[in-house]
């Protein structure tokens, strides 16, 4: 019984085997406590909340997997009705299956894919236009951006095919956003006044250290780290001004602006691109990683952990009452960490150089897919020639195969003429 033990050990101390292994298991209880303490820090803070999401339609790119395919869940099962853009086509196994599922757990049919290659311009246009191409204009809530890749440390320097040279990490992880939002932004301010829409942006603290917008990256200096800082830099940048653009629209009705905003940093998560960061994407770096994965497990949020600032940035409903361009981390706002994300010289060359950079590389690209289609409606044309050719040499061959037959039908009754009139 526990009282009865408890009067024994003040009475007489503890037992012998305990005392003789005092300090080893007090440093190990110490060492567990540590570790627990560590690893409850750095699992990040819970954003705990209620609101359920009926009715409220939300965008998102990079949801199928990491701390976007934890938020899609985490707002499908309060009832959002989801368009997920995804990288690979709508009819692609894995994204029916993954579809299929998030319906299933989460209880709610209101989830869609939608293809959009952020590598491709032309794929965004296609998707974008098509959304505000519709009258009257379609409900938007919510447009989440959890998209992103990284190169490798080490990794070589690669470009998105078709695109006149364009970075792969500068596409993805800023341009495509950039135009995405360009091209939606009236869709974004056809919303009723008392409609909030948020912009949710993912970013990271990697843009604190990367190199100036000021200065470009040139290919001698270039590096898969500041390259990626780069574009989160950039994205930083846009958002920004691209919430001054939202502000300065006249409403016609001469209602305030409503749409906000609101970058949120995951953090250090396990996921995906993280593992592939860490790895260097090679066998030898995955093997190490499941070595020691208890460092990582340790140390790094799981993608559920990750997410939650991303909920945060999304539902919480104090950021509705401030101004937008506000930046969450842990569950709470912070300050950015660079004055020059608020520089509006800078913003106003980048939005200047994005948009050129656009408007040329969509005309090259227009200009290829023509050239493409013109070669294939000739081999089109060439085909169907080459098989009325065919065609009419067939037709030609069974009418010479019949004249023959004919002639030799004629031969035969004459020659059996012939032989009556002997006999």
């Amino acid at each position: 019984m526990p009282v009865p033990t408890i009067f024994y050990l003040f009475e007489h101390g503890p037992p012998q085997w305990l005392r003789d292994r005092a300090v080893p298991l007090a440093l190990a209880l110490a060492a567990l406590t540590l570790l627990y303490l560590v690893k409850r820090y750095a699992a990040g803070q819970t954003y705990a909340t209620t609101k359920l999401m009926h009715g409220k339609v939300v965008l998102m790119t990079g949801a199928t997997s990491g701390v976007g395919a934890e938020v899609a869940f985490e707002l499908a099962r309060r009832g959002a009705q989801l368009v997920l853009l995804t990288h690979a086509p709508v009819a692609d196994p894995f994204v029916i299956e993954f579809v299929q599922e998030l319906r299933d757990r989460s209880g709610n049919q209101l989830i869609y894919a939608e293809h959009v290659d952020l590598a491709s311009l032309h794929s965004i246009r296609q998707f974008a236009t098509a959304w505000i191409d519709n009258a009257p204009p379609r409900r938007l809530d919510m447009i989440i951006l959890c998209a992103s890749t990284m190169t490798p440390p080490g990794g070589a320097r690669r470009e998105v095919d078709g695109s006149g040279g364009i970075e792969e990490m500068w596409m993805v992880n800023y341009l495509a956003n950039f135009h995405l939002l360009g091209i939606l932004s009236p869709a974004i301010r056809a919303q009723p006044f008392d409609r909030e829409v948020r912009v949710v942006v993912a970013t990271c603290s990697s843009y604190i250290g990367a190199p100036s917008l000021r200065e470009e990256l040139r290919p001698e200096t270039w590096t898969a780290g500041r390259a990626y800082g780069r574009s989160k830099l950039a994205l930083t940048v846009f958002g920004l001004a691209f919430q001054k653009h939202l502000d300065a629209y006249q409403r016609p009705d001469e209602m305030p602006m409503t749409a906000r905003v609101v970058f949120a940093d995951p953090g250090l998560c396990r996921t995906p691109g993280t593992l592939r960061w860490l790895t260097r994407g090679s066998l030898t770096g995955l093997v190490l990683y499941g070595l020691g994965y208890l460092v990582p497990w340790l140390l790094l949020k799981s993608a559920s952990g990750g997410a939650q600032s991303l909920l945060y940035a999304a539902m919480e409903s104090d950021l509705a009452r401030k101004t937008g361009g506000r930046l969450v981390k842990e569950c709470s706002e912070v300050d950015f960490a660079r004055a020059e994300v608020r520089d509006e010289e800078v913003a106003k060359k980048l939005w200047e150089e994005s948009d050129a950079l656009i408007e040329q590389t969509e005309k090259a690209q227009a200009k290829r897919r023509a050239q493409q289609k013109a070669t294939e409606d000739s081999k089109e044309e060439r085909k169907r020639e080459e098989e009325q050719v065919k065609e009419i040499e067939s037709l030609m061959a069974a009418v010479k195969k019949g004249k023959k037959q004919q002639k030799a039908k004629e031969s035969e009754k004459q020659g059996g003429k012939a032989r009556r009139r002997v006999k």
